[in-house]
This record gives structure tokens, C-alpha cells and sequence, in this order.
């Protein structure tokens, strides 16, 4: 009987495979079959579900990978999820963790990504292996994008401070490492590319005792690329990060540490819990808007979204919940079961915005449109400010907040690689704060700024930042020289070695915003670090610097400038948009201007038919009334005529400085 029914169920996968026309050959069928069912044999016994009860707190360790740009965080990473078996070596893509397409073009880390990972280890005193659950979050490494770091070292305990053995301690590396140390996170130093041929470990392990006091002993020397040294690192991890603190019989409250959008499942959210347990069907309230969900889903990235149906406390998850609008998603909000009361989660410091920037759609019809991809983008990148504001040459539009230049830059390739949206950016600008004789004013649009104030203008003040520069000692002439260029005012100068400078200046955020790192790197050949944190506001001779074409201010060109380089942007800005705005059909002045005077202009002549050509001759009165007749047709155009501004016109205005 049985046979019987092995042979009819064979025949049955035989029909099915014919009919998918998979094979010709019934007798290859058999064989096809054979693989089939022990190929689903071994998908089923992957796919079990894990338990995630075996893992208490005291094997849970939840850890980030903190670094400098391109020192090999997500190369660790990748080798990390290798050696623990959660991704296969050379199946998928180099760099894992980074989804992005924007990430994987620039080669930059932009969103921190977080992976479960599972890994045998032997502890002292133990006679059996036992198996560890970490939690991995690979971090970005640019001062922008600072704001993923600080809210990733939230869920962890310890952190990998991963430096370049050529390149040693860089600015980013102690901006990263005193976020960390604010966190009372144990930092476990690993020095990275020791394959490298110009790789120097002892003078980097030198730098970190100087700099971070950081025993040269606990370093660990590593080489993502080639293996070596790794399987030191995870037992560290294990040893030396204490577990985390929460337990399992408290009321469930967990941290909302992230959040995208996804068309099918709604918004996504990736949680922390601190206390308690969650299940799946439990029903959940939040702590900042007070509305209560039901879960629908709920699991560990393991590396992809892996349903576990519960996730105890001490473990990084996501869940499900159908929230269908990115506003309830609130990062640094607290949820916990409904009908308990719980003392909400400190969260997170809200993010300081130092770079403002209009952004319109560059169709005015694409309103809506733009407005719905920027909800959903706000929801996975909760530093961006958005506010909305009307422009006359632009439309209505968005006023955006950003921590940096590269966060904005990023932000507006987002917008168009996952959404579609084409969008027209200005030129970027910082809070300034003015007083007057009734009162102080807070401007982020300087469009908002009168040209003729009816009120005197008592004090103006601009933000200051505290830049952190790490260059060769050859290079210190040239970069003192561009600080000064740039009203800086020298605070700390030291050297970390023999080779390598370390200087603290105070700088205008308004100098540093556009292309200072870039000057700073072609006069070092590409050898400065960088980092900048925001300081105090400081009084200076500030002045509104408008754009006239054809006598009309063009709000979204405005700028506010310093008065003693307002002359030379003025001048800049009007050559620049000589090239770029097209010849029309009559005269265009373009003019830069502080209030009624006028301090640069520029004229593009008009395009025009020869009206003389049909002359042959004749008396001068005819050829003057055809000349004066095309001068009036050219003056009515002129009051009537509209200048389009192309995009490069607004790209070219954010190079001048």
C-alpha cells in the first residue's frame, strides 16, 4: 500500500514537472524530483522557526561598529556575518548592510543597518560551547550623519572602534568615540588593514593611548578584506560587552529606534526592548501620541525580516504594527502594552538642523506629488525638518532643515532614485538671528528678511561651529591661511605624533557650509579630516544680498552674506548667472543689491531681427521708424516677458562661497 502511494504520489511530481514543460525525459523527471524534494527537505529545516527563549539576557549582546569614512566598518560587518553563518561567503552583494542605491554609488554608508547573528562560544568555566545572540548595527561614518550613530549606540551596550592602521585616528574617529563614551559604552579598539603595505599598528595604538587612553593591549589587529585576526573579535565581544540590563518579567517597554515605509506592510519599525516581552497579536499603545496598535508581525533582521513571533527583552527587532502614516512613527518613542503604565524611555536629542534649503518641484503641478515622497522619506530619515513656504518665481514648495551638506545633497538623490520626484533645490543658508529696536527675529529663509527694514537693525548674530582638523604637519601653513580667509579663530593646536597635526578652530557656519572641506582637501592632497560640532552664536556685519533681473528680486536667490565680502559674492553671482540664463528676445539686467544700491550688474543683450535688411537704400527717416517701432515691441516684451532660471543656474550658485 504503501509503495502504491509513493508511486502515485511520484507520478503526480512527475505531471506537475511535464507540465511546467521543465523536462522532455520522464526519466530525468524522476531524478529532477528526487533533487526537488530533498531540495525543499533542506529549505524547510533552514526556515525553522528560531526560539528566541533561548537566549536570555545574559547571552545577548548588542554591539555597533563605530569609524572614520571608508576605515572598513561594513567590510567587518560582512566578514562578521560570514563567519557566524548568517550570510553565505561570495553570495550576494560586497557590503551587505548597505541597501541603499545611493550608498552603493557613493560608496558611503548612509543609513545604520542592524543584523541578528547567532555564534558558539566557549566561555571560562564552562565545559560546553554555548550559543551567543548578537546584535550587530553598522554605523555611518560622516559628520552628517552623526545623528544614525548617537541614536544606534541607544540599543547597545559596547561598541567597535574601528581605525585604518595607514591612516591612524582621524576626526570622525573622536567625534565617534566621545558619543560613545558619553553612552558609557565599553569600546573595544580594532585596528583594521594591517595587510596594507603603509600599515603602522604600533604608532596607531600609540595615537589611541594618547588621544582616547585606551590600552594598546585591548587593541585588536584586524583585516576585513583578508580574514585575519577576525575570530579574535566576536570572543571580545562576548568577554568583554556586559549583556544588556533589562528583564523579562517587568511591563513591556520598548524604544522605536527606526522606521520605513513599506507598500505592502505599512511602516515598519525597528525596536529595542528594554523590559518585557512582545507576541504577536499583543496590542500596543504609544507613549508620544498615545494611539494603541494591534502586531501584526514581529521578528529579528536575520540579515532580511525574519518572523520570530515574539522578541524578549535585551534583543533588537522590528515589528509590524499597520500604522498607515509615517507621523505616528516617532523616533526615540516609547511603546508599551496597552492598559499599563510605564515610565517612557528617555529617547533621543532632538536633531540640530545647520543647513536650510528651499525645495521645489520642478513642475508646479508635481506638488502633491513631491509632498507624499517627502512624507515617506522623512520617515525613514527623521533629521530632516520640512516645513512648507511659497516662492514667486518657484511655487509653493518646502523650506528643508539638514545637518549638513551631505545630508542634503543625499536627501535630494533619495528623493529622486526611489520616489521619481524631480525637484529644484536653492541656494543653501543658515539660522541667522537679527535684532531690531522692538525685538530679535529668527531668520532660516532669507527671502523673509525686508531689503528696506522700516526698523533699524540693532545687532545681527550667526551661528558658529567648532571644526576639529586632523592634517600632516606640511600641510599646516596652507590650512591656517584658509581658516583665517575664512574669519576663523584658532582655539587648540597640537601635534598627536610627529607627523600629524591636530587643530581646533571656531568658524562661521555659514563659511564651512558649502565647499570648505573641499578647498581643505585639494590643499592637503586629499590628507585632512574633518568633523565639526555646533557652538554659541556670535555678533557680526551681516547684510541681505538680493539677485534683480530685469529690476525684480528673485526671493529663492537671495543670500546673506558678510558685508565685507558682499561685493565680491555679488559680483560672483551675477558672472555666474550670465552664463547660465538663456538669450531671450529682449535685453535682461541682472543686478546684485544691499537694499537700493546696486553693487554688481551684468546685461544679456537681446536677440534681434535685422528690420533693415528689406532696405535697399532710401531715406534715413524709414530705417529710423523701423528701428523705433522694434524698440517698443522690445520694451512691451520686457514687461511682459518671463525669464526661466534653468536648475544649473541654482547648482552653479551653491559653488560660490
Amino acid at each position: 500500500m504503501g509503495s502504491l502511494f509513493r508511486a502515485s504520489k511520484t507520478l503526480k511530481t512527475r505531471k506537475y514537472l511535464s507540465s511546467l514543460s521543465l523536462i522532455n525525459n520522464p526519466f530525468d523527471a524522476f531524478g529532477l524530483c528526487q533533487r526537488y524534494c530533498s531540495h525543499s527537505l533542506q529549505n524547510s529545516n533552514e526556515s525553522a522557526p528560531i526560539d528566541l527563549s533561548r537566549y536570555p539576557v545574559e547571552k545577548i549582546r548588542n554591539f555597533s561598529i563605530i569609524a572614520h569614512v571608508d576605515h572598513g566598518k561594513s567590510t567587518l560587518a560582512d566578514r562578521l556575518l560570514e563567519l557566524t553563518g548568517t550570510i553565505k561567503r561570495g553570495h550576494g552583494q560586497p557590503q551587505y548592510l548597505d541597501k541603499l542605491q545611493v550608498e552603493r554609488e557613493r560608496g558611503i554608508t548612509v543609513k545604520a543597518q542592524t543584523a541578528t547573528m547567532f555564534h558558539k562560544h566557549k566561555s571560562h568555566g564552562c565545559d560546553e560551547p554555548s550559543t551567543f545572540l548578537l546584535n550587530l548595527i553598522d554605523t555611518p561614518g560622516h559628520v552628517d550623519f552623526s545623528y544614525e550613530v548617537s541614536r544606534s549606540l541607544a540599543a547597545c551596550q559596547g561598541a567597535l572602534l574601528v581605525v585604518d592602521a595607514a591612516q591612524g585616528v582621524q576626526a570622525q574617529t573622536v567625534a565617534n568615540f566621545y558619543l560613545a563614551f558619553e553612552s558609557n559604552l565599553t569600546i573595544i579598539p580594532v585596528i583594521n588593514k594591517i595587510d596594507q603595505p603603509t600599515a603602522d599598528p604600533d604608532r596607531v595604538k600609540a595615537q589611541l593611548k594618547s588621544m582616547f587612553d585606551l590600552e594598546p593591549s585591548d587593541a585588536l589587529l584586524t583585516s576585513a578584506k583578508t580574514g585575519q585576526g577576525l575570530e579574535h573579535v566576536l570572543p571580545a565581544v562576548i568577554e568583554r560587552i556586559p549583556h544588556p540590563p533589562g528583564s523579562s518579567g517587568s511591563p513591556l517597554r520598548m524604544l522605536l529606534l527606526d522606521s520605513y515605509y513599506d507598500e505592502y506592510k505599512g511602516v515598519i519599525c525597528h525596536v529595542a526592548i528594554v523590559d518585557g516581552a512582545l507576541c504577536k497579536g499583543d496590542k500596543i499603545s504609544s507613549a508620544a501620541t498615545g494611539q494603541a496598535y494591534e502586531i501584526l508581525d514581529v521578528g529579528i533582521m536575520h540579515p532580511e525580516l525574519t518572523p520570530t513571533g515574539v522578541i524578549l527583552s535585551g534583543q533588537v527587532g522590528y515589528v509590524v504594527t499597520g500604522m498607515r502614516s509615517t507621523k505616528e512613527a516617532r523616533i526615540g518613542d516609547t511603546l508599551y502594552h496597552t492598559r499599563t503604565t510605564v515610565e517612557p524611555l528617555p529617547g533621543f536629542k532632538p536633531a540640530k538642523h545647520m543647513v536650510f534649503s528651499g525645495l521645489y518641484p520642478a513642475d508646479g503641478s508635481d506638488f502633491e506629488a513631491l509632498n507624499h515622497a517627502i512624507e515617506r522619506l522623512t520617515c525613514n530619515d527623521a533629521s530632516v525638518s520640512i516645513t512648507k513656504e511659497s516662492s514667486t518665481a518657484l511655487g509653493l514648495g518646502f523650506r528643508c532643515g539638514f545637518l549638513g551638506l551631505l545630508h542634503m545633497d543625499v536627501f535630494h538623490q533619495r528623493l529622486e532614485q526611489e520616489h521619481g520626484a524631480h525637484v529644484i533645490s536653492t541656494v543653501p543658508t543658515v539660522p541667522y538671528i537679527f535684532e531690531y529696536s522692538d525685538g530679535s527675529k529668527v531668520v532660516q529663509n532669507p527671502a523673509a528678511l525686508p531689503s528696506n527694514p522700516k526698523k533699524r537693525v540693532t545687532a545681527c548674530w550667526e551661528p558658529t561651529v567648532i571644526a576639529t582638523i586632523i592634517i600632516p604637519s606640511e600641510y599646516v601653513g596652507p590650512v591656517i591661511t584658509v581658516c583665517s580667509e575664512r574669519r576663523g579663530q584658532q582655539l587648540e593646536y597640537s601635534f598627536i605624533d610627529s607627523q600629524r597635526v591636530f587643530m581646533k578652530y571656531r568658524l562661521p557656519l555659514r563659511e564651512i557650509v558649502v565647499d570648505f572641506y573641499n578647498e581643505l582637501k585639494s590643499i592637503t592632497s586629499g590628507c585632512a579630516s574633518f568633523d565639526y560640532e555646533d557652538s554659541e552664536y556670535q555678533q557680526s556685519d551681516l547684510v541681505k544680498l538680493d539677485i534683480l533681473l530685469n529690476g525684480q528680486p528673485v526671493d529663492s536667490m537671495a543670500t546673506i552674506v558678510h558685508n565685507l565680502k558682499a561685493q565680491r559674492v555679488g559680483r560672483e553671482l551675477v558672472d555666474k548667472l550670465k552664463k547660465f540664463i538663456d538669450r531671450q528676445m529682449f535685453e535682461i539686467t541682472i543686478q546684485a543689491a544691499i537694499g537700493s544700491k546696486v553693487i554688481a550688474r551684468e546685461t544679456i543683450s537681446a536677440m534681434r531681427k535685422n528690420v533693415l535688411a528689406k532696405c535697399y537704400g532710401g531715406d534715413i527717416t524709414r530705417k529710423r521708424k523701423l528701428l523705433e517701432k522694434q524698440k517698443e515691441g522690445k520694451k512691451r516684451m520686457k514687461r511682459v516677458g518671463y525669464i526661466d532660471i534653468p536648475q544649473e543656474a541654482f547648482h552653479q550658485l551653491l559653488k560660490v562661497s
